[in-house]
């Protein structure tokens, strides 16, 4: 009697990847030409960015959207070097562009995230592909760009990166600079943590706080439950960073796309 094959193994186990998004503010009110300039800035900004980092934009795995550039960086890069000296590097480079008065100004919002990443027909599968685009359109993220007008470029990671990488120490990382966002958009949730590099977090937090919560951030905290613990009642919202309730993901069957 011949046994039931198992299914085959794949090629490769999937590792973790950091997966990058750079979107343009406001590209599609421009003229043809403007896009076709601004593309071109976006993609050399990038590169001068990488290039004054140390990272090998060659090796970045590229998928541009025309106002958006998705990348996945190689396997051994540095998320701390991302998070801190690239942002730095690129938001110098932004400032230096939109000083000239000959080139119209470029704002972005930039999202990254760490997970599972691969190649797929038509770019990238995974959760983080699928988690930098939500990112990158988050209402939170669009709203403190739209707010503090003198900023050219406002960051957020996920909740991932800022507590395995932020909240350890980097010394080019400070915690304190990030203001925590619930993020909802289409099937995706979760939490982001938001930065502007030049502007401390008292002119982010007002402009996240008067954004009404998602739908889901609303039940999950209405569900959630008193206890007794030792004697003491414990319930209601948590504070320092400790997340309450359960952030909700897209479900894991079926492919993930990223568009």
């Amino acid at each position: 009697m011949n046994e039931p094959s198992s299914p085959p193994l794949p090629d490769a186990i999937p590792h973790r990847r950091l997966c990058l998004a750079a979107d343009v503010e406001k590209y599609s009110r421009l003229d043809t030409w403007t896009q076709s300039a601004i593309q071109a800035d976006l993609v050399r900004l990038l590169d001068e960015a990488a290039t004054l980092t140390g990272l090998d934009r060659a090796a970045w795995a590229r998928q541009p959207q025309g106002d958006m550039e998705f990348a996945v960086l190689p396997a051994d890069t540095p998320e701390a070097t991302v998070l801190g000296p690239f942002v730095h590097h690129l938001s110098a480079c932004l400032s230096t562009l939109n000083a000239r008065p000959e080139n119209p100004r470029i704002r972005l919002r930039l999202a990254i995230d760490a997970g599972v990443a691969t190649d797929a027909t038509l770019g990238h599968a995974g959760p983080a592909p699928v988690a930098v685009a939500r990112y990158a359109n988050a209402p939170q993220l669009k709203a403190v760009l739209a707010a503090l007008t003198s900023a050219d470029l406002v960051v957020m990671v996920s909740d991932r990166l800022y507590q395995d990488v932020v909240r350890f120490g980097h010394p080019s990382l400070d915690p304190a600079q990030y203001v925590r966002a619930h993020v909802q958009v289409k099937e995706f949730g979760g939490y982001g943590w938001i930065r502007v590099p030049g502007h401390g977090p008292d002119g982010i937090r007002p402009v996240v706080e008067e954004l009404p919560l998602p739908q889901a951030a609303v039940q999950s905290r209405a569900n959630i439950s008193q206890h007794v613990h030792r004697g003491a009642a414990v319930g209601g919202d948590v504070s320092g960073g400790v997340n309450v309730g359960v952030p909700m993901m897209p479900p894991s069957a079926g492919p993930w796309r990223v568009w």
